[in-house]
């Protein structure tokens, strides 16, 4: 076996292994072409290792697995071929159809690992999830972090249990039915343990991003790293699926003849092909470009999807009433339809916040189960000022009809943990950075922000301090309170409509229609099922001729109507269906859908 690294911007590259006795020597490298240095000394499993090139000190390895004691020290090699899977039945699952869960390994339990994560798989299966997404968990330097500020993208942290723990879950989560993606970031690398470049040219001179320094995608090299990492997960790992971060801040010359993110999809269809079960590419984009989407035959990148924000920022604006900074636009009472209709607000037209037209139309043909739609996200909740989740601003009765929003919406829904259950704690911006001045850079540079937008700072808790991210963890025990309990019961009865009714989950775009009916009233139509949103102080009465109640939040009736008007009490929603004989057991509030027997 050999061991290779790429650095060609060393004269003369050498191998550390912590095994070797006392006082023996490093094992030189040899040169290959473009860049290339190989030997055929290998780790043994578990030992520690790294490259020292030229006279620094050692340095890690930019492919590691495992990094014991952090992104600055020494790696380990790890034996991914000794793990034994049981998963050799999954056949995967494909998106569409399908209910994502996201969530954070270092604050969903509170013991933050991905050991413990496993065994709350079962409330997720209970719940309705088809697809677990992780945050980040490569490598950062620090105890904890959101994880966008990873150095080294092949490790999983060692805080959360590395890359056997890594395997542990994947695997549970198979047994369990549940198919894993992996959110990775390929536009940046974090302030702190970022040894790439003493390597070789893995950033963009005069080019950067929000967060730091870009990534030269003009180097072979550097791409074949991103690509290499995407299959490792993929195939390595046995995920079934990556969220692509942020890849609007891909940066590469208009000379190149592929796009990476093309070329990513094709290298991962072909990986699927090979291992027989589907492998999902999901972008976070915010340019509302088909592009991402479309098949590369259309002249698309062939990715499987793309999150929405501007479904988000309607709905967020419809349940709330903000209209501050990028929320302005959605204060439109057409935003709720447009984007239930058509996945895009900005598709051409001009966008307030960005100061010029925005987007571009998605083609009619584009199937919406392609668009992952969700109320909250890591995102939305942490980067406002006090990391505030919707369950702390509105009513019980509103967090209910955000559920049947996310629910319902034509596209694939996404829930961000705690969602299900109207979680009471925050989840606040947390980082550990053991360097004072990039802790205080850190602090200083998020209240700037803040107050840039009008916020007050002092809502702004500091990233760095421990308690902030103690704050931010799920607390369980709330899980079977009544008014929690009531609200996972209703994300219950939503995932089983969609499940029983075809109509929730077709993607045929040509089924969708809406339209604003009066202020803070909406129905919102998939095929012959259609969704009611009363937001307004008044009660709205329905007809019901040849219809009937799916489901329903009101608090106007003492038992459900099966038959006649609905009343839509204020701040209340109902699903409703052609009549066609499936059972409905009726209960105060919600109707827990059944099919007859």
């Amino acid at each position: 076996m050999t061991i290779e690294v790429w650095a060609p911007r060393a004269a003369r590259v050498r191998l550390r292994l912590a095994g070797l006795p006392d006082g023996a020597a490093d094992i030189e490298m040899t040169p290959r072409d473009a860049g290339w240095w190989t030997t055929l000394a290998t780790p043994n499993p578990g030992e520690e290792y790294g490259f020292v090139l030229d006279d620094s000190d050692v340095r890690p390895d930019p492919r590691s697995r495992r990094q014991p004691r952090g992104v600055h020290d020494l790696s380990a090699w790890d034996d991914a071929a000794s793990f034994v899977w049981s998963d050799a039945a999954w056949t995967g699952r494909q998106l569409a159809g399908g209910l994502i869960y996201e969530l954070h390994v270092g604050t969903f339990t509170r013991e933050g690992t991905l050991d413990a994560a496993i065994g709350r798989l079962p409330h997720l299966v209970e719940l309705g999830v088809t697809h677990v997404e992780l945050l980040p968990v490569n490598g950062f330097n620090g105890t904890h972090n959101w994880g966008y500020d990873g150095v080294l993208w092949y490790t999983v942290q060692e805080d959360y249990g590395g890359p056997e723990a890594y395997r542990r879950f994947v695997d549970a989560a198979h047994g369990a039915g549940l198919a894993v993606v992996q959110d990775v970031v390929y536009n940046h690398l974090g302030p702190s343990g970022n040894y790439l470049p003493e390597f070789g040219p893995y950033l963009r001179d005069g080019q950067s991003t929000t967060w730091g320094s870009s990534i030269d995608l003009d180097q072979r090299a550097v791409r074949d790293y991103i690509i290499d990492n995407a299959l490792m997960w993929l195939g390595e790992m046995h995920v079934d699926g990556l969220r692509l971060d942020a890849v609007h801040a891909l940066h590469e010359s208009a000379s190149s003849p592929v796009h990476i993110l093309q070329e990513i999809a094709e290298r991962v269809d072909a990986l699927s092909a090979h291992v027989g079960r589907p492998l999902s590419l999901i972008a976070e984009s915010d340019l509302n470009d088909p592009i991402m989407i479309l098949p590369r035959e259309a002249g698309g990148y062939g990715l499987t999807a793309q999150w929405v924000d501007d479904w988000h920022h309607a709905v967020h604006v419809a349940l709330t009433g903000e209209t501050e900074g990028y929320y302005a636009d959605f204060a439109d009472p057409q935003a709720l339809p447009k984007t239930w209709t058509g996945g895009f607000y900005h598709d051409g037209t001009f966008s307030s916040f960005r100061g010029r037209d925005w987007g571009a139309p998605l083609p009619a043909a584009v199937p919406s189960w392609r668009l992952v739609t969700f109320a909250q996200d890591h995102d939305q909740i942490g980067n406002r000022a006090a990391g505030d989740r919707l369950s702390q601003s509105l009513t019980p009765a509103r967090l209910e009809v955000a559920a049947v929003l996310t629910m319902t919406a034509p596209g694939t829904p996404m829930l961000f943990m705690g969602e299900e259950w109207g979680a009471s704690t925050p989840w606040q911006f947390f980082t550990s950075h053991p360097e004072p001045e990039l802790a205080a850079a850190t602090r200083e540079g998020r209240k700037a922000e803040f107050a840039r937008m009008g916020w007050d700072e002092s809502l702004v808790p500091d990233p760095n301090d421990p308690a902030t991210f103690e704050r931010s963890k799920l607390d369980w025990s709330e899980l079977d309170e009544p008014a929690h309990a009531r609200l996972r019961s209703l994300y219950r009865a939503l995932a089983r409509l969609r499940r029983d009714h075809a109509e929730l989950t077709d993607p045929d775009q040509r089924g969708h229609a809406a339209e604003s009916v009066g202020d803070g009233r909406w129905i919102l139509h998939r095929d012959t099922a259609s969704v009611y949103v009363n937001l307004s102080p008044e009660p709205w009465t329905v007809d019901l001729t040849d219809r009937e109640v799916w489901l329903a939040t009101t608090t106007a009736h003492e038992h459900l109507v099966d038959a006649g008007p609905l009343v839509l009490s204020a701040d209340s929603a109902a699903v409703v269906g052609a009549r066609g004989g499936d059972g409905l057991v009726p209960t105060r509030g919600h109707a827990v859908y059944t099919p007859a027997d």
